[in-house]
């Protein structure tokens, strides 16, 4: 599983023009899946965004939580995050998960999300064509990917 995370003063998501999901201060998760993920890689990966200190202090460095701010989440999915460009000028999507196997993983996600932040989280469409918007605060953008733990 992999994830972008980006550290917002807001974000939206909209689909076919009508808001589906909007946050203030928090952060933006565009997930990508792919086969060989498993309910352990949303585990840690639920800990991680959650326990990251990646918002600023009184002391304006990064050393608080998205728990600590009581920070809030817009989730997108994003099967293009495996997205393979070695050969040629076509990305490859062959490692990104088909809809019968990402979606129960995309919707554990987001609950296992909204379980650890003790709230329900915002969230695109699984498969929708979305229009995002965000104010990446810093910027602030971090990848991760549930494979490279180590």
């Amino acid at each position: 599983m992999r994830v972008v995370l980006q550290r917002v003063s807001e974000a939206a998501v909209q689909i076919d023009g009508v808001i589906q999901g909007e946050i203030g201060q928090g952060l933006l998760v565009l997930v990508g899946i792919e086969n060989a993920d498993t309910q352990e890689d949303i585990d840690w990966l639920v800990k991680k965004i959650s326990n990251l200190r990646i918002f600023a202090d009184q002391e304006g460095l990064m050393n608080l939580s998205l728990l600590d701010i009581n920070g809030e989440i817009l989730v997108i999915s994003q099967f293009t995050l495996h997205a393979r460009t070695k050969k040629g000028n076509r990305p490859s999507y062959i490692s990104a998960a088909p809809p019968a196997i990402a979606i129960p993983l995309y919707e554990g996600f987001k609950n296992a999300l909204s379980h650890i932040i003790g709230r329900p989280i915002q969230a695109g469409v699984f498969g929708a064509d979305m229009k995002v918007s965000l104010i990446n605060d810093g910027p602030v953008t971090i990848s991760i990917d549930s494979k490279a733990k180590a």
